[in-house]
């Protein structure tokens, strides 16, 4: 499995994770995890992600060099200098723009707590056996599975997520349209640096395994 470093300099740098890799082996049965691939770029082997992203979705992921850089960038992440998108294919005709404002647990069985994601129309497909459209998720907060579980709140599931959406739907898209992963992918980062305070970031290409069925559905190359 590839995985390329999409930015790098001193105290940081930026992995395109590919769909089916877990962030850590302690989360689910695998081998090899992306903390391994991110390990092995860093001198004393130390890599801290910012952030998770789920196993099924793809894109970019933030680590930092050190502890103290983990700290100062997660310190950012909270205050709001920490930004990343989503492309996310959704069941139904989404139209226009929602602020998903709803209360959610940080980890499975936790408190409820604030947690607000932005979501923008991109394009609509005429597919069987339910339309669907892609999205432009942007959460505000970092909760768990939060994209996917605020999609489902406003009854817009995620095509190809096992837990919150409907496995018929899952099925059928799998056997029409050859989509064998989860329709979310973290298509923009940016982010304040932790030293310079400059912005940084940068979008990642779709990965050939959503970008193919996305264009068998009648998506445009160009509808992001």
């Amino acid at each position: 499995m590839q995985v390329d470093c999409l930015y790098e300099d001193a105290e940081l740098f930026v992995l395109n994770k590919p769909s089916g890799l877990l962030m850590h082996r302690g989360w689910g049965v695998a081998e090899v995890a992306l903390v391994d691939f991110a390990r092995e770029r860093t001198e004393n082997g130390a890599a801290h992600p910012i952030q998770r992203l789920d196993r099924g979705a793809s894109g970019a992921v933030v680590f930092a060099k050190s502890a103290e850089m983990a700290r100062l960038m997660s310190e950012l992440a909270s205050a709001g200098h920490y930004r990343k998108e989503y492309l996310a294919l959704v069941r139904g005709e989404f139209a226009s723009s929602l602020d998903i404002n709803y209360p959610i647990s940080r980890q499975e069985d936790g408190p409820k707590v604030d947690s607000r994601t932005l979501v923008d129309p991109v394009a609509i497909a005429a597919t069987e056996p339910r339309h669907v459209s892609l999205v432009l998720a942007k959460p505000l907060t970092g909760r768990l599975h939060q994209i996917r579980r605020h999609l489902k709140h406003v009854h817009y599931p995620l095509i190809g997520d096992v837990r919150y959406g409907q496995g018929s739907l899952n099925r059928a898209f799998r056997e029409r349209y050859q989509l064998m992963r989860l329709g979310l992918h973290a298509y923009r980062w940016s982010l304040q640096h932790p030293l310079s305070r400059s912005t940084i970031g940068g979008t990642v290409p779709l990965p050939d395994d959503f970008a193919e069925p996305l264009q068998l559905m009648g998506f445009s190359p160009d509808a992001r």
